[in-house]
């Protein structure tokens, strides 16, 4: 099985952090390919971030090496839109970290909170979340106050970060279990839960793959019956972007040759 795990920024140094807590999570047999989008934001904090990534991530997906074939997708990116665009373009199933965290704290408890970085991403998670039909049971979506790219420049302070504001999410908001609300903050769970005193923590990129690898395992994939239907065939100016464009520094693909 092979699940392709797509960080939505250009920032390679975070590619390789959703892939190493990707990797640990897998079953053995199961290969991690780790992209990013060959041009976009470097960190995504907003709606206008937001959609360019959308865009930079379906232009990357359009373009995917037909030779490097995945039997899944993960996309990493929290609170984040384009799901819907990638279920429509691809034949395998694609599972979204926002949704897939939610879901399985939901199994683990009656209320779950998220730690996201700034506040003003709240809002656009809490969306998110209404629209997948996951926010009765979320408790509350609180921001840290740290920037993306800031998550990588002292753990120490991140950990401390994201524990001070989960215990708030517990004692004042009741959440039960608590989701890391950024594809940033992947391999972090541990400490977390440690500080909180072995309170169930879900990474969200850890969710996703173990969600796909049993989806692929059940011989399932995305409905294609209506919503997530093929793209109709027609001209739209200028794509795939990717195509046009030399291999983006860090990505472990060349260009691609056309939509799968």
């Amino acid at each position: 099985m092979r699940i392709l795990v797509m960080n939505p920024n250009t920032t390679a140094s975070m590619t390789a952090s959703i892939k190493a807590i990707a990797e640990a999570s897998a079953s053995p047999g199961t290969e991690i390919v780790a992209a990013e989008p060959q041009w976009g934001p470097e960190s995504i904090e907003g709606h206008f971030e937001g959609y360019l990534s959308a865009a930079a991530v379906l232009d990357r997906l359009a373009t995917f090496p037909s030779d490097q074939p995945f039997d899944a997708l993960v996309m990493a990116g929290f609170g984040e839109p384009g799901r819907e665009g990638a279920q429509e373009l691809l034949d395998v199933p694609v599972l979204d970290i926002t949704e897939s965290a939610a879901q399985l704290a939901m199994m683990l408890g009656h209320s779950y909170g998220v730690v996201t970085t700034l506040d003003r991403a709240v809002p656009q998670i809490r969306d998110r979340l209404l629209t997948a039909g996951l926010l009765q049971r979320c408790a509350g979506v609180r921001g840290t106050g740290l920037g993306v790219l800031e998550l990588e420049e002292d753990q120490e302070r991140t950990v401390a970060a994201v524990v001070g504001t989960a215990r708030r999410a517990v004692e004042e908001d009741g959440a039960e279990v608590i989701c890391l609300g950024c594809g940033g903050m992947a391999g972090l769970q541990e400490k977390v839960s440690a500080a909180l005193g072995g309170m169930p923590v879900v990474d969200g990129v850890a969710a996703a793959v173990k969600f796909a690898e049993a989806a692929v395992g059940l011989g399932l994939s995305t409905s294609k019956v209506r919503s997530f239907a093929p793209p109709r065939p027609k001209a739209i100016g200028s794509w795939p972007l990717s195509a046009h464009l030399p291999e983006a520094p860090g990505s472990p693909f060349g260009p691609g040759s056309g939509p799968r």
